[in-house]
């Protein structure tokens, strides 16, 4: 936000003749209006917050200054409150807990979070916290309940010197979904630490099931960040426990379990964490992530970010980065975000355009395959066979007649530029692929796989799940493009993170054969292909395809 501000004129007499616009003009540069920041924000998250939370703000709040300039505050989503949406919360079971943080980095409401706390401080912290309170001794058995001796955070540490910490998992009532995302890859990295609950209005100890978790989240707010000796620099995932990590509040209008919103937050703790809190900025086309992102007053970042219009966002951030760099702030990230209607379709020229100008531009493709944002109908990004609104499964047609375009392959086609093909479930890649483009001296085009819930037919606890099999499926191979790696294709592509990278399709444990067929099974959006048990021509066709885009990403690294 500016620190001055021109006020909105109005002239009630009719248009202004070009000397009134002259003079006025000349007095606003005499004397611009200071705008006050704190000031407005304190007042904005008392008056209009306030007034949205209590569903009186179109009866009772006149438009404010703020609305005229299209501008929400930073972080005021942090408040919006989410904890009657669902009957059921997830649990943490300390004791089952190996401090993996895979489920901190899936959740896409900001909503479950840990910290490390060295041994002899965690005590007096929470005698501290209980002795405040009336009901001290059950504050104190259920925030010690959250912490685990582990041996990634207690046992490593203690070898090299460093006092163990106690590592504690902390769930946010008034942000989680109830998706269940959390629990989900928790099972899947082989542990059984997270359950989901009842919310029920009366516990054993008196507590409701939301007083208990409102008290246990309100301690784990009262402490210090975990101190950066407890962080492991090999396992990227400990990028959630920095000081700066939680750029994306939470409390943002996506659906329960938005796979878009996981890479969002993830791809901002990554960018802030590594190069500081007012690192970077964001221009948005129009799409979903700028609706939940902006679902009037409230706003989840913590960074600056401007809407553009859907298929303009790179020649935005063109602007934006040419007046950054003349300010002397070249060291600022700038990331583009659009969906695959954006970037693969209407604002395609705008992309190849920005890549093509060389400029220090970074930019994140919420690829799922479909404008979920309007309804569901069919991009460029979808797959063959694919059924959805405007690509129906009828008699002559059977969904989506045409392949997917590769966007990852034309980006790598403009050469001196980054590109990676990842997943947010696919942790260290991801966050691996966003610190490497943060890093290129140029521009970066980050393709990520982001699973939407109600257009591909999945379960809200699916988004991490299905992005693991769209890659073992071949459906959306893993991929990382860089020019600094040498002088050919093959040293520039790495097809690293895939399973069996050197076969046609991966295998099971037990060396069953899984290509996109298994893939496409679990999904809603394909169903129709597999009506009597045996697939479609289509659908047969769609894994043809999809083997063949492996096959040649295969050639381009030197690997087939």
């Amino acid at each position: 936000m500016p620190e001055q501000l021109l006020p909105v004129i109005d002239a009630p007499g009719g248009p202004l003749s070009e000397e009134e616009h002259a003079a006025r003009a000349q007095a606003m540069d005499a004397a611009p209006v200071v705008f006050d920041v704190e000031a407005y924000v304190e007042d904005f998250n008392r008056s209009v917050v306030g007034a949205y939370r209590r569903g009186i703000a179109d009866v009772e709040l006149p438009a404010d200054s703020g609305v005229a300039r299209s501008i929400i505050p930073p972080g005021t989503a942090a408040v919006r409150d989410f904890s009657n949406l669902s009957a059921h919360i997830p649990q943490f079971i300390a004791e089952q807990c190996v401090g993996c943080m895979a489920c901190v980095s899936a959740c896409p409401d900001t909503a479950i979070l840990a910290v490390a706390v060295p041994e002899t401080q965690l005590e007096p912290a929470i005698g501290a916290f209980a002795w405040k309170r009336a009901d001290g001794a059950r504050t104190a058995e259920t925030a010690s309940s959250h912490f685990v001796r582990t041996r990634k955070y207690a046992d490593v540490p203690a070898r090299k010197g460093i006092e163990p910490a106690m590592f504690g998992i902390f769930v946010d009532p008034q942000h989680c979904k109830g998706c269940a995302e959390c629990v989900d890859v928790c099972k899947a990295e082989g542990h059984d630490a997270l359950i989901m609950i009842d919310k029920v209005a009366q516990e054993p100890s008196g507590d409701s099931t939301l007083e208990r978790y409102r008290r246990d989240f309100s301690f784990f707010r009262s402490l210090p960040p975990t101190p950066p000796e407890y962080r492991n620099e090999k396992a990227l995932a400990d990028l959630m426990l920095g000081e700066q990590a939680l750029g994306y509040v939470g409390g943002a209008g996506s659906c329960a379990g938005c796979g878009e919103a996981s890479a969002v937050r993830m791809l901002v703790a990554a960018t802030r964490q590594v190069h500081g809190p007012d690192s970077m900025g964001i221009v948005a086309e129009t799409g979903c992530n700028t609706v939940y992102g902006s679902t009037y007053p409230f706003n989840p970042y913590l960074v600056p970010w401007t809407n553009s219009l859907f298929e303009n966002g790179p020649a935005d951030a063109m602007g934006v980065r040419l007046r950054w760099d003349q300010a002397g702030h070249p060291e600022r990230r700038l990331w583009v975000f659009g969906g695959d209607g954006a970037m693969y379709d209407i604002g395609f020229q705008s992309l190849s355009r920005m890549v093509a100008s060389g400029a220090d531009i970074k930019v994140l493709v919420l690829d799922t395959q479909v404008y979920s944002n309007t309804g569901g109908q069919s991009s460029t990004a979808s797959y063959g066979g694919q059924v959805t609104k405007l690509s129906a499964f009828g008699k002559a047609i059977h969904g989506r007649p045409e392949r997917r375009k590769e966007l990852g392959l034309i980006m790598m086609a403009h050469r001196d530029v980054y590109v990676a093909s990842t997943t947010p479930a696919h942790y260290n890649h991801f966050y691996r692929a966003v610190m490497e483009a943060n890093e290129y001296p140029g521009p970066a085009v980050i393709v990520a796989y982001t699973p939407c819930m109600p257009e591909h037919g999945i379960a809200d606890d699916a988004a991490s799940r299905q992005a693991k099999l769209a890659v073992d499926s071949r459906a959306f191979p893993l991929f990382t493009y860089d020019p600094r790696r040498g002088e050919t294709m093959a040293k520039r592509l790495s097809l690293q993170g895939n399973p069996n990278v050197k076969e046609d399709w991966s295998k099971l444990p037990d060396g069953t054969q899984f290509d996109f067929l298994d893939f496409a099974k679990t999904e809603g959006r394909f169903s129709q292909h597999f009506r009597d048990g045996t697939p479609s021509a289509e659908i047969l066709a769609t894994r043809d395809e999809r083997l063949e885009y492996w096959q040649l990403l295969q050639e381009l690294a030197g690997i087939r």
